[in-house]
């Protein structure tokens, strides 16, 4: 039980790490909207990975955290 936990922790850091990493390089980098999204899709597809059957919490927790950003980043509302 405790290994299921330290295992679960592991993969919300790792998460974590990922979609942080991914939000700062979007706002510090000059890309365009396409290639945000684009990024947008790679780390779904990785917290899919560390978390299948998860999408819903994904689009619950992280997208709008990336919908902000686009939308300042972009100017739009």
């Amino acid at each position: 039980m405790e290994d299921e936990l330290l295992e679960e922790e592991r993969k919300l850091r790792k998460l974590r790490f990922i979609v942080d990493f991914a939000l700062e390089y979007i706002r510090v980098h000059n890309i365009s909207h396409d290639e945000a999204l684009a990024i947008l899709e790679g780390v779904k597809k990785q917290a899919l990975k560390l978390f299948p059957d998860k999408e819903e919490t994904f689009d619950i927790i992280y997208t709008p955290r990336f919908k902000r950003l686009l939308n300042e980043k972009f100017k739009r509302s």
